[in-house]
This record gives C-alpha cells, structure tokens and sequence, in this order.
C-alpha cells in the first residue's frame, strides 16, 4: 500500500497518513416506469442533491453521507485513501477517481469520487 508517511513530533514514530477523497453528488435518474410497476408508494426517499459534496477522511464515512450509497462506494473510497486506484485497468481518465451509483434501483445518483491532492 502506497501511504505517506509523517513522524509524530512527540514519538519520533513514522505513522501513515491516508489521502483525503472528495465525494460528489453529480446526478440522480428517475425511473418513473419501474417505480409505478415494481415500488409501493413511500413518502420519503433520499435527501442527496445534485452538486452536494462530502469528504472521506481516513476512509471514513463522512457526517451526512447516505448509508445506502455509501456501501455502494465504500471499497472505492478506501482503496483510493490508501493511495491506490487505476481501478478496471484505466476505467478512469483521472486514474485516482471513479464513478460510482448508489444501489437505489428506482432513482440512483451517480457519485464522482476522487482523491485530494
């Protein structure tokens, strides 16, 4: 694994620091077809919107972030965090990213996810 390494002014010891990942809500798909076919009505669905961003700090779920779409992107933010990525042999222009929806079938939001340099 490809971490940074920082020593701890008090200790002397190397400790690994991991990247930050910034997550970003880019768009939402509505499937009104399958929704009226296939879902009982609900009230309430997601509260994520367009443009909204969080950032992954230590691989971490961050504050706010949708349960849901968050075990949808978890593995792709921790391995970006720990410096690796590329992932699917150059899936990526930007090789430290990747684009990933959550695992609503109704109406998924597409999430870009990319390490903070």
């Amino acid at each position: 694994m490809d971490f940074k390494d920082k020593v701890d002014g008090r200790t002397g010891r190397k400790e690994s620091m991991m990247n930050k990942v910034r997550i970003i809500a880019i768009r939402q798909t509505v499937y009104p077809d399958l929704m009226a076919k296939y879902e009982n009505p609900i009230e309430h669905t997601c509260d994520v919107r367009e443009g909204e961003q969080w950032i992954s700090v230590d691989g971490q779920c961050p504050d706010g972030m949708c349960p849901s779409a968050w075990d949808s992107m978890r593995e792709f933010v921790e391995s970006l965090a720990r410096g690796e990525g590329n992932f699917f042999d150059g899936w990526m222009k930007n090789p430290m990213s990747a684009m990933i929806s959550c695992n609503d079938g109704f109406r998924p939001f597409s999430f870009y996810i990319e390490v903070i340099v």
